[in-house]
C-alpha cells in the first residue's frame, strides 16, 4: 500500500512538473506582452498627450474605451475559445491585438486614439479568462492559486520590464521622422504578432492530446481534472442569463473590480504622477518599475502561502485592505519616497489578490459555467475598475489638480469589496461546505 502511494505521488509530481514547465512560462510571456501593449499608453502619454494636444479628461476617456469594448466582447470571445480550442483562439487574439497596438503609432489626435483603444480592447478580449479556463483543463484545483499567481506575475512584470524599455524608446524621438511614442507602440506591438503565430505550434488544447506526456501521465491528469469537475460547486451549470443575474457572479465581479481598478488606474496614471515630482522621462521609467518589482515577488509568495494553508478568504481580503489603506494614506504625503512606498503597497495588494481570488472563483463555478462565468467576472470587474475608475480619476485630477485625491474613490470601492467578499464567503460556507469554500479551496 505504501509503495502504491509513493508511486502515485511520484507520478503526480512528474506530471505536474512537465505541465507547469511546458505551459506556464509560455503563457506568461504571452500575457507579459499583452500587458505591455495594454499599458504602454501610460509611458507614451508623457510625450503623446503634449504632441497631440490630449487633455487629462480625453486621455482618461481614451484609456477607458479599452475596457468598454473588452466588456462587450469578453464573454463571446471566451465561448469561442471553448468552441474552437485554446491553441487557435489565443493565437487569433494575440495577432489581432499586436497589430492594433502597433497601429496606435499613427493616431492623429483624440478621435483616432479613441477608435484604436476601443479596437484594442475588442482584440484582447477573452485572453485572460481564456487562459484561466485553459488552466482548468490542465491544473488540478489544489495547485491553482499558486499557478495562477505565477502566471499573473506577468502583469506587474510587464510594467517592471516595460517601463524602462518604454522610457528608452521615448528617447529615440525624431528617428526616421517618427516621435518616440510612435516607436514605442510599433516596437512593442509587433513581437506580439510573431508570438501569436508560435501559439499555433506550441499549445495543446487538452491533456488527452499531449504527446509530450506519457500515457500513464495523461491518464492520471485527465482523471484528476475530471474528479475536480465532478465536485459540488456553489454555482451549478445554468443558462447565461441566469448566470449573469446570479448574486454570486455579480458579487465576485465587484470584489475583483478593486484590484482591477487599482492596477489599471496606476498603470495609466502612475507615470504622470511620478514625473510630477520633477523627474526626467528616463528617471520616471526606472522609478515606475520599483512597485511592480516588489509586487511581482510578493504575489507569488502569497499565492503559494494560500495553497499551503488551504485558505482563500483572508488571502483575498487582506490584499483588498492593503489597496484601500495605501490609497487613503496617499493623502497624507507629498514627498516622493513615501508616495512610492504607498504605491508599492497598493500594487502589492492588487496583484497578490489575484491568485487566491481566481482560485476561489473557479472553484465556485461548475465546469459548464466556467467559460462564461470567468469571462463575465473579469469583464464586469474591468468595466467597473478600468472603464469607470480610469475616467473618474481623470475627472478628479482635471478638476482638483491632485493625483492623490483622485485615488479616494478606489479606496471606497476597496472597502465595499471586502464587505461583499465576506458576505459571499459566509453564504458559501453555510450553503455548500465543499469545493468553493475556504475550508477546502
Amino acid at each position: 500500500m505504501e509503495t502504491t502511494i509513493k508511486n502515485i505521488n511520484s507520478l503526480e509530481k512528474e506530471t505536474m512538473r512537465k505541465v507547469i514547465l511546458r505551459i506556464i512560462p509560455f503563457l506568461m510571456v504571452c500575457y507579459l506582452l499583452a500587458f505591455i501593449d495594454r499599458g504602454n499608453i501610460g509611458m507614451a502619454a508623457l510625450q503623446m498627450n503634449h504632441d497631440l494636444g490630449i487633455s487629462p479628461k480625453a486621455y482618461g476617456f481614451a484609456s477607458s474605451l479599452f475596457f468598454i469594448s473588452y466588456f462587450i466582447f469578453e464573454v463571446p470571445s471566451n465561448l469561442a475559445l471553448q468552441k474552437f480550442g485554446a491553441r487557435k483562439w489565443i493565437a487569433r487574439i494575440m495577432v489581432t491585438w499586436g497589430l492594433v497596438s502597433a497601429s496606435t503609432a499613427f493616431v492623429q489626435g483624440g478621435p483616432s486614439l479613441f477608435v484604436l483603444r476601443f479596437f484594442l480592447g475588442a482584440a484582447e478580449a477573452g485572453f485572460f479568462p481564456g487562459v484561466l479556463l485553459y488552466l482548468t483543463y490542465w491544473v488540478p484545483s489544489a495547485y491553482r492559486a499558486r499557478i495562477v499567481a505565477i502566471f499573473m506575475v506577468s502583469i506587474p512584470a510587464a510594467s517592471f520590464i516595460g517601463s524602462p524599455i518604454s522610457a528608452m524608446l521615448l528617447q529615440i524621438d525624431g528617428t526616421l521622422g517618427l516621435h518616440g511614442w510612435q516607436w514605442l507602440f510599433i516596437l512593442e506591438g509587433l513581437p506580439t504578432v510573431l508570438l501569436g503565430f508560435v501559439c499555433l505550434f506550441f499549445l495543446t488544447d487538452r491533456p488527452e492530446q499531449a504527446h509530450w506526456l506519457g500515457t500513464e501521465q495523461r491518464d492520471w491528469l485527465s482523471a484528476r481534472i475530471q474528479k475536480d469537475r465532478a465536485e459540488s460547486k456553489l454555482i451549478s451549470h445554468v443558462s447565461l442569463w441566469k448566470l449573469f443575474r446570479s448574486k454570486e457572479v455579480l458579487g465576485m465581479a465587484l470584489v475583483c473590480s478593486t484590484a482591477s481598478g487599482a492596477g489599471t488606474v496606476l498603470g495609466v496614471w502612475q507615470p504622470q504622477l511620478i514625473k510630477s515630482f520633477g523627474l526626467t522621462v528616463m528617471q520616471t521609467g526606472m522609478v515606475n518599475a520599483i512597485p511592480y518589482l516588489l509586487a511581482s515577488v510578493i504575489m507569488v509568495l502569497w499565492g503559494r502561502h494560500s495553497d499551503r494553508r488551504n485558505e482563500r478568504r483572508w488571502h483575498t481580503a487582506i490584499p483588498l485592505l492593503m489597496i484601500g489603506g495605501g490609497m487613503v494614506c496617499a493623502q497624507l504625503t507629498s514627498a516622493l519616497l513615501p508616495t512610492i512606498a504607498l504605491l508599492s503597497c497598493v500594487l502589492i495588494g492588487a496583484y497578490s489578490f489575484k491568485g487566491p481570488f481566481w482560485a476561489l472563483a473557479s472553484g465556485w463555478l461548475a465546469s459548464g459555467s466556467a467559460a462564461a462565468g470567468l469571462a463575465g467576472i473579469n469583464a464586469a470587474s474591468n468595466l467597473i475598475g478600468g472603464g469607470l475608475m480610469v475616467n473618474v480619476y481623470g475627472w478628479i485630477k482635471a478638476e482638483t489638480g491632485s493625483y492623490a485625491l483622485a485615488l479616494l474613490p478606489l479606496a471606497i470601492l476597496a472597502m465595499m469589496s471586502v464587505i461583499c467578499l465576506l458576505i459571499l464567503d459566509y453564504q458559501a460556507n453555510r450553503s455548500s461546505p465543499v469545493v468553493g469554500c475556504t475550508k477546502t479551496v
